[in-house]
């Protein structure tokens, strides 16, 4: 597997824990030793650890929170570290993500998370959305 596919597989994990609603497998695909850094649509950027995961917290045990869908995912790995850059689709609305990883002890750790509303899309390019309930 290389960097790119297991970056591609943790940025999924990410989409999927979200969708499941699963705190505790949140709080383990981010960096605990590397600076991280948080920014929900709407929200103040957050750059604390603690801070990040009790917004996680309140969100995913919102059951009002919405359902989530990431597509055309595109991952740049720049050594130890890595972006991936996605679209999510949520409530019916478009947003575009960026997710920034990093290497801690062997594994890819999320070290960043922004998504904010699309305002206009580009007219071509992109694949289509993919069918509801897949993430991928």
């Amino acid at each position: 597997m290389t960097d790119g596919d297991a970056v591609l597989a943790v940025n999924l994990e990410f989409y999927r824990t979200f969708a499941a609603r699963d705190f505790e497998a949140m709080e383990a695909l981010w960096a605990v030793r590397a600076p991280v850094g948080c920014i929900h649509p709407g929200w103040p950027a957050l750059a604390e650890r603690g801070a990040i995961m009790r917004s996680w917290e309140g969100i995913l045990s919102n059951p009002a929170a919405p359902q989530i869908v990431c597509f055309d995912e595109r991952v740049f790995v720049y050594g130890d570290t890595a972006l991936v850059i996605c679209e999510e689709e949520l409530d019916g609305s478009t947003l575009a993500a960026s997710n920034f990883f990093v290497r801690e002890d062997g594994e890819w750790k999320l070290a960043h998370h922004q998504a904010g509303q699309i305002v206009a899309r580009q007219p071509e390019g992109r694949r289509q959305r993919p069918p509801p309930g897949r993430l991928n």
